[in-house]
């Protein structure tokens, strides 16, 4: 194997392919050795052109040959090559190595520099965020020493320059914005940091000023201060109402502000430095001047401004280079303002004297000083005591000795925390239960110049009054939740306010909700899916929302979808609230519907019974009259004598025909008064020949059933404008039903007597009488008694119908057992015309 580690196969004698492939890798594996390979791939090439050439030279032993000094020179040149090429990396490794150190000595050195020079620097390569931190910085400086600490510049860095600090890095390191800034640490430290460009890396340094530096930069500081407080001041005066002003050593005029230029009439500020304009005149002057030799001199003066006399606080004081600054306040309000806040104090300590409420003032010292009449009579204390300005404790011993303070167990811990009023700042409020039964409510209020006010007001008759009252809320509010009715109060606001379960449960609102105050437009909302009118619920939204003077009460009836009838209300409050009431009537007006189609279905059943017996009795009137005409035809014996059974026949025919007929007539009568068409024939009619007539058609009766009749007519009881025979018919009725309910040996009383612009009859019988649940019905149609007497049940009817005809009216009286009493009042003159409908019947029809 040659030294340079390559290894060459021989091939065999004949193979001249072979020993050139070799030849050719030897020489690419070594170039140096390009020129003898190829000297030995010439030879190789030159046996097989020589042999064809002579054709019979052997170049196996010339190819080896050659091939062998090739491989030996290669060799030996390989080996020298080898041991030159290390010869020179020896060289080159010593020589990295000094320069290796050389550059780690200088590093040290830089380092060490960084580090003794109270600096500390931070680099940022580009690549990675987190940045490298050479150097420290001193402990007085206020920077950390732990770079995580450190790189969090607001945890050591003033809050007005770190966030700058921080935008001025990013700059830097995004944009390359070199920049150079002080900071301020929170220690009060100064920092000087530089941000620079070191090729692709962005380095800050952070440097500590000490000695001069530091001093120049306090310096610096301490000047922008100045600088910002000087301009802060100027712009502050120059935007000030009160004039100001600076004058030289001299005493001239170096600067004023505008409020000056403007109070002295110039142009503007210069114009009145310029101009030497003065605010106050010469003895003003001349007494600031005076007065000026002090450190500051303050005095009122007057002064003319805008050609109103004007009063001004004067303050002046001198400045190091012997000038003085000077203000002026305007203080003529403030002296009308205090003028006026004397007369008030007066005013109103006369008004409080006056008050019904006590009031005690003690001043800084706890001494008395102003009290009310009001005071002196509630704890009936002498007024020279009051007068002498006893202080605040002596006051509470005082009252304590008359019992006029609350019952203490612990009397001084209460005197304690009254008198630590003097060192509160709020109001303090007590409650005094006095012995006498008195209830004080003391208000200590503490006043800012020292000292306290006390007021005193009884409540005894308050809390009463709140006590009734509240109890009388616990009432209603129990009486409105026990209500059918529903009931909701709604505000000004149109909020509801108050409501009673009734109301919640009428309209399926929930009761959770209720406590909200739901506008009366959600009540609505909620109540339009039950009852479906657009116009009720905004009428009685409007009534709720509306103006004071537009609101009205309101009332009606509504049927729901569900069936349900609701009668509602509105009522306006006096404070300006509405009232809504809902009940639900539901059951009543079921109830009111069925009546009112029960009476329509007996209206007209008695309609058509009145039809009908009407229809009948003319039907039967004619008849009658000819059954009537041939019983008195044959009781004249025209047809021949008739024996005692044939008269007797005939005579009960006869009777019975005309109480038939008159029973018809009735009818006919009632007839006509429901048409209308029935006409009174007035004239004067006496009453006592009136009730004769009657009684002559029911002599009969009366002799059949042994019942006396007495008459009293009163003097001055006739005579009336009346229709006679309708009169007869009254009487006669009346008559008849008195003798219907009497026995044998009873007595009917007639009385008739003057009342007023009426007459008055009366017909008394002492029957069984009637019972009181009846009396209701005797002056119905065709309702008779259910006893042993029955009759047509027109009688009363038609007495009741012609008195009312003739504008009068009718009343009855009837107790079991003692007998029934009939009243007519008749008017002594009757309308003339014809009759109207009764109002009964006119319901009726």
């Amino acid at each position: 194997m040659p030294a340079g580690g390559l290894r060459v196969s021989i091939p065999d004698r004949g193979d001249t392919t072979g020993i050139r492939r070799a030849l050719a890798r030897l020489a690419a594996c070594r170039p140096g050795l390009l020129l003898s390979g190829t000297a030995l791939a010439t030879a190789a090439s030159a046996a097989p052109a020589a042999a064809g050439f002579g054709g019979a030279l052997d170049v196996g032993p010339v190819a080896w040959s050659a091939l062998i000094l090739g491989a030996v020179g290669f060799g030996a040149l390989t080996a020298v090559t080898a041991l030159r090429d290390r010869t020179r990396l020896a060289a080159r490794t010593r020589a990295a190595e000094h320069q290796a150190a050389d550059m780690m000595r200088r590093l040290d050195q830089a380092e060490a520099l960084i580090d003794g020079d109270d600096q500390r620097v931070v680099v940022w390569d580009g690549v990675s965020a987190t940045p490298v931190l050479r150097g420290r910085l001193s402990p007085t400086s206020g920077a950390p020493r732990d770079p995580a600490v450190f790189l969090n510049f607001p945890a050591w860095i003033g809050p007005d320059d770190a966030p700058e600090l921080m935008a001025r890095l990013d700059r830097l390191r995004r944009d390359g914005t070199t920049f150079t800034m002080r900071v301020i640490t929170r220690s009060g430290g100064f920092v000087e940091v530089t941000g620079r460009l070191a090729g692709s890396q962005a380095v800050a340094r952070f440097r500590d000023l000490t000695g001069e530096r530091r001093h120049v930069a306090e310096m610096e500081d301490r000047q922008d201060g100045l600088v910002w407080a000087a301009t802060a001041f100027r712009t502050l005066l120059d935007c000030a109402p009160f004039p100001a002003w600076l004058r030289g050593p001299d005493g001239a005029l170096a600067w004023v502000n505008p409020a000056y230029a403007r109070a002295v009439g110039a142009l503007d500020a210069d114009d009145a430095v310029e101009g030497g304009l003065e605010l106050m005149d010469d003895a003003g002057r001349r007494a600031l001047s005076a007065a000026g030799a002090r450190a500051r001199s303050q005095l009122r003066v007057s002064s003319v401004i805008d050609g109103e006399l004007r009063r001004l606080d004067v303050t002046s004081v001198p400045v190091d280079d012997g000038g003085s600054a000077g203000v002026a306040i305007d203080v003529s309000e403030l002296e009308r303002v205090q003028s006026a806040l004397k007369r008030t104090v007066d005013f109103h300590a006369r008004t409080l004297d006056q008050l019904a409420t006590a009031v005690a003032i003690f001043g800084p010292d706890r001494r008395l000083q102003f009290y009310n009449a009001a005071y002196q009579a509630m704890f009936d204390l002498d007024p020279a005591y009051l007068e002498s300005r006893p202080d605040d404790s002596t006051v509470l011993d005082t009252l304590r000795a008359h019992r006029r303070l609350p019952e203490q167990s612990d009397y001084p811990g209460f005197k304690r925390d009254l008198m630590a009023t003097y060192q509160a700042v709020e109001p303090r409020e007590h409650l005094w239960p006095l012995p006498d039964g008195r209830t004080l409510r003391v208000i200590a209020a503490p006043q800012p110049e020292g000292g306290v006010t006390y007021v005193y007001e009884n409540l005894t008759e308050r809390l009463a009054l709140e006590s009734r009252h509240n109890a009388l809320i616990q009432v209603q509010g129990e009486t409105l939740d026990h209500l059918s009715d529903g009931v909701a109060v709604f505000g000004l606001d149109g909020r509801l306010r108050l409501w009673n379960p009734a109301f919640a449960d009428l309209w399926h609102l929930d009761p959770h909700t209720l406590p909200d105050r739901p506008h009366i437009t959600q009540v609505v909302a909620v109540a339009r899916r039950m009852h479906e009118d657009p116009d009720l619920w905004d009428n009685l939204s409007a009534i709720v929302t509306g103006w004071q003077d537009s609101r009205s009460a309101i009332s009606g009836r509504m049927e729901r979808l569900d069936g349900t009838v609701v009668d509602y209300a509105t009522a306006p409050l006096p404070d300006g609230s509405t009232l809504l009431t809902f009940q639900n009537v539901t059951a009543s007006v079921r109830m009111e519907r069925a009546l009112k189609e029960r009476n329509e279905a007996l209206v007209a059943a008695d309609k058509l019974k009145n039809q009908f017996i009407q229809h009948v009795s003319y039907e039967l009137r004619s008849p009658l009259q000819s059954i009537i005409g041939f019983s008195q035809f044959l009781a004249t014996d025209a047809l021949g004598p008739l024996n005692a059974r044939q008269q007797e026949y005939v005579d009960y025919i006869r009777s019975s025909s005309e109480s038939l007929l008159a029973i018809i007539n009735d009818i006919l009568d009632l007839a006509g008064i429901d048409a209308g068409v029935l006409r009174l024939e007035l004239e004067p009619v006496d009453i006592e020949e009136a009730i004769t007539a009657a009684l002559d058609g029911v002599r009969a009766r009366l002799d059949e059933k042994h019942v006396e009749v007495a008459v009293m007519v009163a003097p001055g009881s006739g005579p009336v404008i009346a229709d006679a025979k309708r009169l007869r018919q009254i009487l006669f009725n009346l008559v008849s039903n008195a003798i219907a309910f009497s026995e044998a040996g009873d007595r009917v009383e007639i009385r008739c007597r003057p009342e007023g612009n009426a007459v008055r009859l009366s017909v008394h019988d002492e029957g069984r009488g009637i019972p009181e649940d009846r009396l209701g019905a005797v002056f119905d149609r065709f309702v008779t008694d259910t006893g042993s007497k029955r009759g047509a049940g027109l009688g009363l009817s038609l007495v009741k119908s012609l008195a009312e005809l003739h504008g009068g009216s009718v009343a009855i009286d009837s107790k079991e057992g003692v007998g029934t009493t009939v009243v007519v009042r008749l008017p002594r003159r009757a309308r003339a015309g014809t009759a109207m409908r009764t109002p009964d019947r006119e319901a009726g029809e």
